[in-house]
């Protein structure tokens, strides 16, 4: 018989990891749910949705604050949003993507979109992560989670929530700390560094960390998250939300710099109205504000006590992103129709600061600004076992900073999709879309500054057309789900290492692969759940005075497998095994380097004592293996000499405990 457990379809490595799980998947997007119930190993939204998506894969770059790449896709070509509400970083070295901004505790569902197939939000050229957090309810209810593990790790998170039929109010808090993780070598983070130096680069002895913080713990994280629903008349609401995460102290070991702190803020304020008439069925209007501060240093670092006062530097990065947003939800007759607005202002500036007196030697960034304003439509139909889906986006964005020696750029563009499915009966279905959407450069690719403008003005934008298909059954013997792409990206925009000034340029690419995804019910009380992705990325042409065709960032195929017995009721154990061949297509022009393959074991039991309280042990890589699944792409200021970066391990064996209380 079918089982409906929530062990749903895909990858479910979380289910050993972070557990999340994965609700019954639109061919379109993939939808998480329950993220801050499973999330047990840490708060880390990256290590959740590498588990848990086989077209996700993360990039390592510290204990805390990782970065996602879709597809082989980051930064400003995948978009990233928090109840509507986008996000970026400031720092230009990815020490704080947007998915480090919102805790795993704090989230409800996430939706991921792989492809140009999302016309409502912008950015989203080749994919998305949406992020919704917990909603207020009105019965009163609260939880608390405590998580201790490996290498002193410390967790406390609480949510309260309650209400009444005029207002709800939900207030969630949590405290996250950690000392450096150890390596399967039992390297912590600065003995990394050591080992990288010892090991025939000595030149890197700068990079080393001070013996007064060789031992400093790898990171505090505290957030702080409010909402409140307001029912201001018959079917309208008024949402109010506001975020403060507070970062201290986070070691980015091959980096040349650590994070001294990594503040940001998060505002909302919605108001929507639904059932209007008939037709009109729901409009909803949004205002959203964040903004990020990030001073990043050499403070802990042996440079800093170099003569050299050069050496000893901040580079201190704020950003701030304001946006406005209008949906208009109508059904004529059978179909389903969705117009709207959007406009956003994204500021970024930087500034190299002399850690001893004080003084500004210059701008990191020269107060960058991008602004952008866009219309959107959407519109679904069913045929019988036909459906369809359509949207269409129009974006004028205008990209520019302080500095008049750099020109500004003015960026228009129209992107399409269309994706359709046909129903072959109950249980199996086939999928096709095809796309079109562009993103515009950012300050950091335009304008960034060391020694001497890194960043090249006269960037294009750039415009990926994508075909996707694919085929799914959901049967009571199993559940499996095949799709392929083929991505082809226009004027893409890529370093050149052999260059030392104007280092971005605009290049023609291709990736192209596929995923694979199911679930096999062995029986009522036992279910087998796997996931595999495969991709291959190629430059059209090698870039200028260099040999190399491969595309960075493709890692290579990734497969994992999980046993899931469910013992009792709500009590789960779990053996689950995740391996990476080895990653030898690599632009070796642009830093990357060989990576071995890779193999691990996860095992997890869940029990559940009552309805008010879950216990979970656990153990992560079991078996204590070396390995590395991040690469070196140049796109990343690493530590690196005589040409070779520094790469960071992953965690070794990591056993880990949690406790849950629900009331």
């Amino acid at each position: 018989m079918k089982k409906t457990v929530a062990l749903s379809m895909l990858t479910i490595s979380a289910l050993s990891a972070t557990e999340i799980e994965l609700a019954p998947i639109d061919i379109q997007s993939t939808t998480i749910t329950e993220v801050a119930q499973k999330a047990q190993t840490s708060a880390d939204v990256a290590t959740a949705l590498s588990s848990s998506v086989p077209s996700i894969d993360m990039s390592r770059r510290s204990g805390i604050a990782n970065d996602v790449f879709i597809r082989g896709q980051k930064r400003d070509n995948i978009a990233v949003e928090v109840d509507g509400t986008k996000v970026y970083g400031a720092c230009p070295n990815r020490m704080d993507p947007p998915v480090s901004h919102v805790l795993a505790n704090q989230i409800e569902t996430i939706e991921v979109t792989e492809g140009p197939y999302d016309v409502t939000t912008y950015g989203n050229m080749s994919g998305g992560v949406k992020i919704t957090t917990k909603a207020p309810s009105k019965e009163a209810k609260g939880s608390i989670n405590l998580g201790f593990g490996s290498w002193n790790y410390k967790k406390f998170a609480a949510t309260a929530s309650g209400g009444n039929d005029i207002v709800r109010l939900l207030v969630t808090a949590s405290m996250e700390s950690s000392d450096q993780y150890h390596d399967g070598n039992g390297d912590t983070l600065a003995q990394q560094v050591d080992k990288y130096i010892a090991n025939g680069h000595p030149a890197a002895a700068g990079n080393a960390y001070q013996a007064k913080y060789h031992d400093m713990q790898a990171y505090k994280k505290k957030s702080i998250k409010a909402k409140a629903f307001v029912t201001t008349a018959k079917n309208q609401e008024l949402r109010l939300s506001a975020t403060a995460n507070r970062s201290d102290d986070v070691m980015y070991p091959n980096t040349p710099m650590d994070a001294l702190s990594d503040d940001s803020n998060i505002y909302s304020v919605a108001y929507n109205i639904k059932n209007i008439s008939d037709t009109y069925k729901n409009v909803n209007l949004q205002y959203y504000y964040s903004d990020v501060d990030h001073p990043m240093s050499t403070e802990y670092r042996n440079s800093a006590n170099d003569a050299n006062t050069l050496n000893d530097t901040t580079n201190h990065m704020w950003t701030t992103m304001q946006g406005i947003k209008l949906k208009n939800d109508f059904e004529v007759n059978t179909y389903k129709l969705l117009v709207g607005l959007d406009g956003s202002r994204r500021t970024w500036k930087g500034k190299y600061i002399n850690n001893n007196n004080g003084a500004v030697k210059g701008n990191s960034i020269d107060h960058a600004l991008t602004k952008n304003s866009a219309l959107f439509a959407k519109l679904e139909k069913a045929y019988g076992a036909f459906s369809m889906k359509a949207g269409v986006r129009y974006d004028h964005s205008k990209v520019e900073d302080d500095n008049p020696g750099h020109q500004s750029n003015n960026y228009n563009s129209l992107g399409a999709n269309i994706f359709t499915s046909y129903a072959l009966n109950s249980e199996n279905k086939l999928f096709l879309g095809m796309g079109t959407a562009s993103r515009v450069p950012d300050g950091r690719e335009l304008y960034f500054q060391k020694k001497g403008l890194k960043g090249t003005p006269n960037l294009k934008q750039t415009t990926n057309r994508e075909i996707d298909a694919g085929y799914e059954t959901d049967n009571d013997y199993f559940k499996l789900k095949l799709k392929v792409f083929y991505s082809d990206l226009k004027d893409y925009i890529y370093i050149n290492s052999s260059k030392t000034a104007n280092i971005f340029e605009n290049i023609d690419a291709k990736i192209y692969g596929g995923e694979i995804s199911g679930s096999y019910y062995v029986s009522d009380d036992l279910t087998l759940d796997m996931g595999a992705s495969y991709k291959r990325g190629k430059k059209d042409h090698a870039l200028s005075g260099q040999t190399n065709t491969n595309l960075a960032d493709i890692a290579p195929l990734r497969a994992n497998a999980a046993l899931n017995y469910e013992y009792a009721n709500h009590s789960l154990a779990t053996l689950e095994v995740q391996a990476s061949k080895r990653w030898s297509d690599i632009d070796s022009d642009n830093g990357e380097q060989e990576l071995a393959g890779w193999a691990v074991i996860n095992a997890k039991i869940k029990h559940a004592v009552n309805k008010k309280f879950d216990f979970t042990l656990g153990v992560n890589n079991m078996f204590n293996i070396t390995y590395a699944r991040s690469n070196t792409y140049t796109d990343l200021t690493l530590v690196t000499t005589g040409g070779e970066k520094m790469l960071l391990n992953e965690p070794g064996r990591y056993v880990y405990t949690n406790l849950d209380f629900k009331f």
